[in-house]
């Protein structure tokens, strides 16, 4: 088979850092702010759920909690370039995925006229169980960098590397706002996303300066009494209820949907709660009058919620995210969004997210 990768000197990836002189630093070590993890100091990968919670939940949840979606390490330095160095216990690969989004990283320059890309760590498609990549920046004022971990893989260790005598320091803070939870399916997991920071909870986070946990297990949320009761214990300003997919049946949505409201609520009574619904009824016609009904009966969790005088709980219709004429471009596979999608499916949640917040201040 011919190979044609190599005509465009776009495509060619330098693999390794060679002669440039870098520092390296682990990442979970100050003045390092590792934001996403459960106890990422303690744990020999970067998990995101207790491993008794996860285990205790299932045991697709169990291996899904150790891929590092919504993982994040931010820190302020002057160096004119950065590195990374990586090592992992499990490398995603998927037709349906881009490899930078499964197992790469990629950076983001945080500002004070917001957040914006720099440039993906780009791997070598055949990479192994590591590797590493330096990207060259713009001169070398101090700033603050956010590196947004993979969306399906498992990552044991991370290192920065920077130029030797550059500046290494804490990051801008967030908002002073307890994290965003967003718990769900693939879609809040990031599948499909071309990179690791265009998931829809990360570009929500960038747009409003605020933390966040991504608690998304692609095809294995199901509103586990367990999980819902470990979440509904953690610090959140808001919390978003994005399984609709994966509740295998009808019935299955109907018996966890509202008690996941009950739970969650019941430790937090005042946090905006927002339910939301899958965004494929456009790209599926033959499950549209499924995918109506499940509708109807997150809309009934909804209109229960607010007839206990629950003022701070939101719907949000799915159908809603992809308007004509462009509704059947918005996702790779007919179900999960691809980078326009998460746009619409950002814009509109964080609109909500960004009235409810406003409303409590």
């Amino acid at each position: 088979m011919e190979n044609y990768i190599n005509i465009d000197k776009n495509m060619i990836v330098q693999s390794t850092i060679g002669d440039i002189e870098v520092v390296w630093r682990d990442v979970r070590e100050a003045p390092f702010s590792l934001h996403g993890f459960h106890d990422p100091q303690n744990t020999p990968y970067f998990r995101r759920v207790p491993e008794d919670i996860a285990a205790a939940t299932s045991e697709g949840v169990d291996k899904l909690s150790r891929e590092s979606a919504g993982g994040r390490v931010r820190f302020s330095t002057n160096s004119p370039y950065i590195a990374i160095r990586a090592k992992y216990l499990a490398v995603g690969r998927s037709p349906h995925l881009t490899l930078i989004s499964s197992s790469g990283f990629d950076l983001y320059m945080d500002g004070q006229f917001g957040s914006r890309f720099v440039k993906e760590f780009r791997m070598p498609y055949d990479m192994g169980d590591s590797y590493e990549q330096i990207l060259q920046l713009d001169g070398e004022s101090e700033r603050t960098y956010t590196v947004n971990f993979p969306v399906h893989a498992v990552v044991c260790s991370l290192e920065i590397g920077l130029k030797p005598g550059a500046t290494l320091n804490k990051p801008e803070p967030y908002r002073n706002i307890a994290p965003i939870l967003f718990y769900g399916s693939s879609i809040v997991h990031g599948t499909a996303a071309s990179r690791p920071g265009h998931t829809y909870p990360a570009i929500i986070s960038r747009a409003m300066n605020l933390d966040y946990r991504n608690i998304g297990f692609s095809g294995q949320a199901k509103g586990e009494t367990v999980l819902a009761e470990w979440m509904a214990s953690l610090p959140m300003s808001v919390f978003v209820c994005d399984y609709d997919h994966n509740a295998p049946t009808l019935a299955h949505l109907e018996a966890t949907h509202y008690p996941l409201y009950e739970t969650v609520r019941e430790k937090n009574p005042t946090v905006p709660y927002i339910m939301v619904t899958r965004p494929d009824y456009w790209t599926l016609p033959g499950q549209q009058e499924a995918i109506l009904k499940r509708r109807d009966l997150i809309m009934t969790s909804y209109l229960k919620a607010r007839g206990t005088g629950d003022k701070n709980v939101y719907f949000i219709d799915g159908m809603s995210f992809n308007s004509a004429p462009h509704q059947y471009e918005m996702s790779v596979d007919g179900v999960h969004p691809n980078d326009a999608g998460f746009i619409r499916m950002a814009d509109s949640i964080g609109t909500v997210i960004r009235h409810a917040l406003e409303k409590m201040m």
